[in-house]
């Protein structure tokens, strides 16, 4: 009787291992494993470094109110940040992570942010990780390659099979999962490509985007805004690029722009003047299919994911953090910090025009 039942139960061991293989999830849901890396949506955190809580004293120029280890976390896939060169005191160049102007807003060096993703990456072997960096002052892939490659995350970078053209068939988020290829690198922007750095890809080799400089709810568009050689949508969806859908709002005060924390609630969410979830069914009605990625500013308010996860036809995610969906409260000594870093950026903008700088 004994015998009979182990066999029994050894019998239906394969099914059990199917069974638990086929719930393995990818990117937080087994059914977005199988899909090409250019057919899911993924949501990107904006300017993801530069925060705006107690540690920026609520500095209006932050686009997220919590870290990017909580933003992937949380189901971020998808990290934006701004990259400059700097001089530091011994005259060394540094590359740094900076809104703007590092005296404003200064996130730290590039290695540091690509340690933190490096990080969490290796505590989260099921995950494909996007990093777009706007390439401020023009760095060739010889100068940020190297900080790739010291910080340890260049050991998970993906290469297209021929750099500086886009793949025919883009690989499945599984496959880049087994392969060890489970970081995506794009660089704004990165001409010619490199051999020595190939998994360093130029976004607009690779990607499109729709205008971005958009101060209220109705002035979004599906359009393609970069790279400017495309002038429609037609043109667009033709080329072979990925779309990343720019969904953020700015508040302009005195003529200088900063995150539109105000509106952020409509904003981000999936239905309202303006919404995520609404401009994403607009844009997908134009293009045959969902943005790839999409870039807002607070990715928690909203929550932002919840029309993400609509756009994949996702249900019941499982592994990701809670985070909350509500802006945070800044207590009276944060409001009067965030108020005086803006009237120094305002006092900065009039003595420069004064001084004709």
């Amino acid at each position: 009787m004994f015998l009979r039942s182990l066999l029994q139960a050894s019998a239906l061991l394969p099914f059990l291992y199917t069974t638990v293989s086929a719930q393995t999830a990818c990117n937080n849901s087994p059914s977005l494993c199988s899909k090409a890396y250019n057919n899911i949506t993924y949501l990107g955190a904006h300017d993801s470094p530069f925060l705006r809580d107690e540690s920026t004293s609520f500095s209006t120029a932050g686009n997220q109110f919590y870290d990017s280890t909580t933003q992937l976390d949380a189901g971020v896939r998808l990290l934006s940040a701004q990259v400059h060169k700097v001089s530091s005191q011994t005259g060394a160049a540094q590359w740094r992570l900076c809104h703007g102007d590092c005296d404003f807003l200064d996130a730290g060096t590039l290695e540091d942010w690509l340690k933190e993703i490096k990080t969490w990456m290796d505590a989260n072997t099921n995950d494909v990780v996007t990093i777009l960096l706007v390439n401020s002052d023009n760095a060739p892939a010889s100068t940020l390659g190297p900080f790739f490659n010291s910080s340890g995350i260049s050991e998970y970078a993906y290469s297209p099979p021929t750099a500086g053209t886009i793949p025919d068939t883009w690989p499945t988020l599984q496959s880049l999962i087994s392969n060890g290829t489970r970081l995506m690198t794009f660089v704004a922007s990165l001409t010619p490509p490199s051999t020595e750095y190939p998994f360093l890809m130029d976004e607009f080799t690779y990607i499109f985007e729709n205008d971005y400089e958009n101060e209220g709810p109705t002035e979004y568009s599906c359009n393609p805004n970069r790279p400017t050689t495309l002038t429609s949508t037609s043109e667009a969806a033709s080329s072979g690029r990925m779309f990343l859908q720019n969904h953020f709002l700015y508040a302009n005060q005195l003529g200088i722009q900063t995150p539109n924390v105000t509106y952020v609630n409509t904003t981000n969410a999936q239905t309202g003047l303006g919404a995520l979830g609404v401009a994403l069914g607009n844009c997908t009605a134009v293009y045959g299919k969902s943005a790839n990625f999409v870039l807002v500013d607070f990715f928690n308010v909203g929550p932002a994911i919840a029309s993400v996860d609509a756009a994949n036809g996702v249900s019941g995610a499982t592994g990701r953090k809670s985070v909350s969906a509500e802006v945070p409260n800044e207590t009276e000594s944060g409001v009067g910090r965030r108020e005086g870093n803006l009237l120094a950026v305002v006092v900065a903008v009039f003595v420069a025009v004064a001084l004709g700088m």
